[in-house]
């Protein structure tokens, strides 16, 4: 594969991708990870976005439109369901790179390591590239071309892709660029799974303040009958303060104005979690928005006729707060993760110069569809801009500039960090299944029993994956504790597993808006 790639990366890059409008092999095209025996030795394996694909199976098995295995093929067919690490509400590093393509691992090169790579690459012909961004009501009905998962959705970069060293980012960038990767990721429709779910009742309601248009949390002026709002996020530290509350999910601040560059609206402000995911699909290519509105959705169903309804409706399998979970009173499901490692939780992003936005591809043709002939590797497929075509819409990345590791909470290169396992949220790892599914809940009315147990990360020191008590969301796979709970369920004796917790996500998931 590293021959295929640094011999020929754009045929490559076409094979790995997926056809935009079915989801499927493009022509012409497969590509299997294993072939034979072990092409089949693994099915629906539950960790991370496994955990996703298994709850949209429990709902599919059983839906008279889909499986049509009848209300009872859970119950007659599944003991049960072991959940590692499971991405049950989302992940925010992915929303981030949905929206510029970062993430923190991208954003954490040391300062010289990023000054060399980005001068040696643009001297190359290289492209830095980051999602635009504008809010909707500033941009034409074109729509940006360049978002990757919501941190990677947004801007292309994460956490992993900032934390190389100056010498690998620079052989990435070079060889298998942000543009690249961006667009291969947004080829893969399943990477929508991981898109935050519940919107603001599940990551918090941001106080407003003096600045903005509604009143201060000091000068509430409703009714006395009127319920006051909830305002900050349920897993904010203690003694944080309302404008540093992870219920801003993305905090824009404006770069200083420069003479080269155009001035005008399109910082989108402060954003929930809800307003982040709205504005992202507003900037996202028609095709990727047609795609999550016929394959998902992300919001929160509290009335039980509707959660009933929705036992066939496709589109809300993936999202256990829309959908309840089986009529199966014997089968247990085990929440295995590990937690106590800096994970991405919220960020800071700069609002840069305008730039001219991705075309429509529906509608222009300006990405070329993947032809692999010789003739279509030497075409350009650019799109040639008319004189009126100004630039609308701004530049967006993660704030690097923001910085401080002492403060609450910590802010490591523009990335505010929260709890987890090093990838998934602890709200998504726990909320589900310590409050969510409790017995007899809207979303578990047939009492299926939940047991959860966290794993403190505790790497052994000169093992660099961690060894048998890590607890980072991969390492975890091999780490002793989980496998002993696995083996257990395996072999019939998972009433062994006990609840075991060392993190505060019962306090936490009790203050999420669940009525």
């Amino acid at each position: 594969m590293v021959r295929a790639v640094l011999t020929d990366r754009e045929r490559w890059i076409a094979a790995l991708m997926l056809d935009p409008d079915t989801g499927l092999d493009p022509p012409g095209i497969k590509v299997r990870a294993a072939q034979g025996l072990d092409a089949a030795s693994t099915f629906m394996p539950g960790h991370s976005m496994g955990g996703t694909v298994v709850m949209y199976f429990l709902k599919w098995v059983e839906a008279p439109s889909y499986g049509n295995g009848g209300p009872s093929w859970v119950e007659d067919h599944i003991e049960a369901f072991v959940n590692v690490a499971g991405t049950l509400l989302g992940v925010p590093k992915a929303m981030a790179a949905f929206v510029s393509g970062e993430m923190r691992d991208t954003v954490e090169i040391n300062p010289a390591g990023a000054y060399v790579l980005e001068k040696v690459v643009s001297e190359l012909g290289g492209e830095r590239e980051h999602v635009d961004q504008g809010p909707s009501h500033h941009r034409p009905h074109q729509i940006s071309r360049t978002p990757k998962a919501m941190a990677a959705f947004v801007s292309g970069e994460m956490r992993d892709t900032v934390e190389i060293n100056p010498a690998g980012a620079y052989v990435l960038e070079k060889f298998f660029s942000r543009k690249e990767r961006a667009r291969l990721f947004r080829s893969w429709a399943g990477s929508a799974s991981m898109w935050i779910k519940g919107g603001d009742a599940v990551w918090g309601t941001p106080a407003p303040f003096a600045s903005e248009t509604e009143p201060t949390p000091t000068t509430d002026t409703r009714p006395q009958t009127e319920t006051a709002p909830i305002y900050g996020a349920p897993d904010d530290p203690p003694g944080i303060a309302p404008e540093d509350s992870h219920a801003r999910f993305f905090n824009f601040r404006a770069s200083p104005p420069a003479d080269h560059v155009l001035s005008g609206p399109g910082i989108p402000g402060n954003l929930s979690a809800e307003q982040a995911g709205n504005w992202l699909l507003g900037n996202v290519e028609e095709k990727w928005q047609k795609m999550m509105a016929m394959n998902y959705s992300y919001g929160i169903e509290r009335d039980p006729d509707q959660l009933a309804k929705n036992d066939n409706d496709h589109t809300k399998f993936s999202n256990p707060l829309e959908v309840r979970l089986p009529n199966a009173p014997s089968m247990r499901i085990f929440c295995l993760y590990g937690h106590g490692k800096d994970t991405e939780r919220s960020y800071w992003y700069a609002a840069s110069e305008f730039e001219h936005e991705g075309s429509d591809s529906s509608t222009l043709g300006e990405e070329c569809t993947a032809d692999l002939s010789e003739a279509a590797a030497n075409t350009s497929c650019v799109t040639q801009r008319t004189p009126l075509d100004m630039p609308l819409s701004r530049r967006n990345m993660i704030d690097v500039a923001v910085h401080n590791e002492t403060g609450v909470p910590k802010v490591k290169s523009g990335v505010k960090i929260g709890e987890g396992d090093g990838t998934v949220a602890l709200l998504s790892l726990g909320a589900m299944c310590v409050e969510g599914w409790k017995s007899g809940s809207k979303w578990n009315p047939h009492g299926v029993k939940v047991i959860t147990q966290e794993m403190a990360h505790k790497p052994e020191p000169y093992d660099p994956r961690g060894g048998q008590t890590t607890s980072d969301h991969i390492d975890i796979l091999g780490s002793e504790a989980l496998n002993m709970a696995v083996l257990r369920i395996a072999a019939g004796r998972g009433e062994d597993v006990e609840e075991r917790f060392v993190s505060s996500i019962r306090e936490y998931a009790k203050k999420i808006q669940w009525d």
